[in-house]
């Protein structure tokens, strides 16, 4: 099928031999437009709750990619805590692996990351709709960074991240926030998602579709502990 627009998605970070070919697949789906903003999880507990990049671009191999100084003044009015930033980013690995795929697709994009972490279920659906206020008008994608469950046998990691995906696929930020709790379910960039999920609802939002899921033993043929990888487009 061809790329179509999207409000937002989900794709994982990983290293690019486990998880790069459900990103890729998922991101391929996507119309890329001139706009992105990357939500990623906040794995080092460093920084800002809502930690908006204080820099003018992200360098990636090969070329430095321009971030959005409108996307992030627009954020910085909208968004409760939304915090200009950098120790947040320093090790965080999370947004810039999304960036090449969108850089392959739209040479010319420009990104906005932000690092979300330490958020109950309500601050982080606001994050959400402060989004949609704030990117009301652009013609912009929010990705959200995440893998799925982490270090389980196959095959519970898959029921595991199914039981996330019901929410998430039914357009129900916080049902998919719930879900992650209730259940202990390790998906890292619950946040992220969350956030997307809100924004695109406040969007008119009217479906989800799994684009591609696999396990990290899918690559290496160690099914013993592995981490799950889901890319969902919503429109």
């Amino acid at each position: 099928p061809a790329p179509a627009p999207r409000l937002g998605l989900v794709a994982p970070h990983a290293g690019y031999m486990y998880s790069g070919g459900v990103a890729g697949k998922t991101f391929r789906l996507a119309r890329i437009p001139p706009l992105v903003v990357i939500l990623a999880p906040n794995h080092t507990g460093r920084g800002a709750r809502v930690s908006v990049l204080a820099a003018r671009a992200l360098r990636i191999p090969g070329r430095d990619v321009p971030v959005s100084s409108e996307l992030s003044q627009r954020i910085l009015r909208e968004v409760p805590g939304a915090t200009l930033d950098v120790r947040a980013h320093e090790r965080e690995h999370a947004a810039e692996v999304e960036v090449p795929f969108l850089v392959a697709l739209r040479p010319d994009v420009e990104i906005l990351p932000i690092v979300l972490g330490g958020l109950g279920g309500d601050e982080t659906v606001a994050v959400g709709r402060g989004l949609a206020r704030a990117l009301a008008g652009l013609d912009v994608l929010v990705v959200a960074s995440s893998d799925m469950s982490h270090y389980l046998p196959d095959a519970m990691a898959r029921a595991r991240d199914k039981l996330a995906l019901e929410p998430l696929l039914a357009l129900d930020p916080e049902g998919l926030y719930r879900t992650v709790e209730d259940n202990d379910i390790s998906m890292c960039g619950i946040l992220p998602a969350t956030a997307m999920l809100a924004y695109a609802r406040e969007n008119g939002a009217a479906r989800a579709e799994l684009a591609a899921y696999a396990t990290s033993g899918d690559a290496s043929g160690d099914y013993s502990a592995v981490v799950g990888y889901a890319g969902v487009l919503v429109s």
